[in-house]
């Protein structure tokens, strides 16, 4: 799965419009769909900040931490926003 599935999924569940996360991340809105596309592999600077943005950092840690996409999207993801604790040592 692609980086960009899972960005989307995440501005998605932060119920966020492509064009609203644009607006806070001073990009605009095809930049922003075209990082949803895999058209454009965001740098780290834009990757952290799309997490911050949606509050999904522990997808950010997840897949950093080499967990596959459909793991993150089914298992992850529907917790983000609940109660959810990450512990690295």
């Amino acid at each position: 799965m692609k980086i960009g599935a899972i960005l989307q999924a995440c501005r998605e569940r932060a119920g966020l419009s492509q064009e609203e996360l644009a607006f806070r991340m001073n990009r605009s809105q095809s930049c922003i769909s075209k990082f949803e596309n895999s058209v454009k592999i965001p740098d780290a600077i834009t990757f952290m900040e799309w997490f911050k943005q949606t509050n999904t950092q522990e997808v950010a840690v997840a897949f950093l931490m080499g967990m596959d996409g459909l793991t993150i999207l089914q298992t992850l993801l529907p917790m983000v926003g609940g109660f959810v604790c990450w512990i690295i040592l």
